[in-house]
């Protein structure tokens, strides 16, 4: 029974450290990062410039019977809407950076279960096919059945996957 709960217990550690691999709002930098996002990539931001430029126009048109600040054609709001163009931009290609890395990890946890899953599949057919050999069963002609009862080189895989240049 001790093994047995070590190994939960290192499934448990396995799932915490995935949970912190992919928690990527610890630094300061980050979690501004993740604030802009959410805040530009949101419908109510959108809205809100919608209303703001709505709002700057008909008063520099004098719909509101205000001054106007910014005569037609607005050089002030278009500086502004380029400068925060600018802005708009390297955010979308931050959260695109931030995308790539969780991605990153994802494939390689991904990877890791799928090797640790083969592993315990081609272990299972061996007692499986131990089994079988003890009540008399007879597989020697099962071509397929010994393929898939091999043990899989990981390094080779990653040598492999190096030379493709993936």
């Amino acid at each position: 029974m001790p093994a047995i709960e070590s190994k939960i217990m290192a499934k448990k550690n396995t799932k915490k450290e995935l949970r912190s691999a992919l928690d990527f709002t610890k630094t300061p930098v980050d979690k501004i990062a993740v604030f802009i996002i959410s805040v530009f990539g949101s419908v109510t931001f959108l809205l809100f410039c919608m209303l703001l430029f709505a709002v700057w126009i008909c008063w520099n048109l004098g719909f509101f019977g205000f001054k106007p600040f910014d005569p037609f054609p607005f050089p002030i709001l278009e500086m502004s809407v380029s400068i925060f163009a600018i802005v708009l931009s390297v955010s979308v290609l931050i959260n695109q950076n931030r995308q790539g890395r969780m991605d990153k990890i994802r494939q390689q946890v991904e990877f890791e279960v799928n090797v640790r899953a083969e592993a315990e599949i081609t272990k299972v057919l061996n007692m499986l096919h131990a089994i079988e050999k003890k009540l008399g069963i007879d597989t020697r002609g099962d071509t397929q059945l010994e393929e898939m009862k091999e043990i899989i080189d990981v390094k080779e895989i990653h040598k492999n996957i190096d030379e493709e240049g993936m």
